[in-house]
């Protein structure tokens, strides 16, 4: 269990074809002794799609945690002033999520614990799943590879022939990012293959 004592917020986006990856991981969390705080953005929390209705997604999230997620800015909040979390996780993240956090844009209950939980100085983990983080998000990208206190779950291209712009982070290692993070350290090797 080593993750025990630990709170961890886990804030997913709206990147809905990656959920089923993503969420099994909320769970890995939770059987390492985590007790897991889930954040969900409008996207998540009122969007149905092919992947899965909202009300689906939502209650799968909350089983898993044992608690209500967080979907509302006075909800999200008292993350920073009270000290929460010693981590926060957004996954997947979206380029949408990682343009606005780079240029300081909190417009989304997510958005908002990044910005209150960073302003602690403490980590962030971000697991991208974005068809553009080599197109014009790339410059987000590199903003956010150089912030202190933001790490990065592994990623690469996923289908460089088809979508050569698009990154995609291996979900399997957000546990082993996790732990780096709360050490301080970024996970490596940090760019690896996915297609």
């Amino acid at each position: 269990m080593v993750l025990a004592g630990r709170r961890i917020g886990f804030a997913l986006t709206g990147s809905h074809c990656t959920l089923a990856r993503i969420v099994p991981e909320m769970g890995r969390l939770v059987d390492e002794g985590a007790e897991v705080v889930p954040i969900l953005s409008p996207a998540v929390a009122t969007v149905d799609t092919r992947y899965g209705t909202a009300a689906c997604w939502r209650e799968e999230v909350e089983k898993i945690a044992g608690r209500r997620s967080l979907t509302s800015f006075p909800e999200v909040e008292p993350i920073g002033p009270e000290r929460l979390l010693d981590i926060l996780v957004i996954a997947p993240c979206t380029g949408n999520t990682l343009a606005k956090l780079a240029n300081a844009i909190t417009d989304t209950p997510v958005l908002m614990a990044a910005k209150a939980h960073l302003r602690n100085g403490r980590p962030l983990v971000l697991s991208i799943s974005t068809n553009d983080g080599l197109g014009l998000n790339a410059r987000n990208l590199g903003v956010l590879l150089a912030t202190r206190n933001i790490y990065f779950v592994p990623f690469g291209q996923d289908n460089p022939k088809v979508k050569p712009n698009s990154l995609d982070a291996d979900e399997g290692q957000l546990l082993p990012t996790v732990l780096a993070a709360l050490e301080g350290r970024q996970l490596q090797p940090l760019l690896i293959c996915r297609a």
